[in-house]
Formats: structure tokens, C-alpha cells, sequence
């Protein structure tokens, strides 16, 4: 615990841009393998709904419609 202190204070001097970038670095590396999973997760859920789509078991809306709805629904 105190290296992590100590580590914190010494980065609190860096510039703001080194801080920033060491930022994006350490939240990077908390979901590094979670990115991974997360798309192969989505392609299949996207394939999934491409086939449905394909097979007539699903309707498409053009997306400007899709729009519109989820609008006129947040006012």
C-alpha cells in the first residue's frame, strides 16, 4: 500500500498530458482480455441476428425510423 502511494504522489507531478496518457494505459490494462471477449461476443450476437434476419424470423426498420421512435419515447 505505501508503494502505491508513493507511486500516485510521484505521478501527480508528471505533466498533464503524461498523466493522462498513463491514465489510458492503466484503465487499458484492467479490460485488456475483457475487449477480446466482449467482440468475439458481439460478432456471434450480430451473425445470430443476421441469420434471423436472412430467415424471415425478424423485421428490419430503417434506422431513421428507429430514430424517430426512440426520440418522440424520451420526451
Amino acid at each position: 500500500m505505501a508503494a502505491l502511494q508513493e507511486i500516485e504522489n510521484k505521478a501527480m507531478y508528471l505533466e498533464l498530458t503524461d498523466r493522462a496518457l498513463l491514465a489510458e494505459h492503466l484503465l487499458a490494462s484492467l479490460d485488456a482480455g475483457e475487449d477480446v471477449d466482449a467482440e468475439k461476443l458481439w460478432i456471434k450476437e450480430a451473425e445470430s441476428r443476421y441469420a434471423a434476419y436472412q430467415q424471415g424470423n425478424i423485421s428490419s426498420s430503417p434506422a431513421n425510423e428507429v430514430l424517430e421512435r426512440v426520440r418522440r419515447s424520451l420526451k
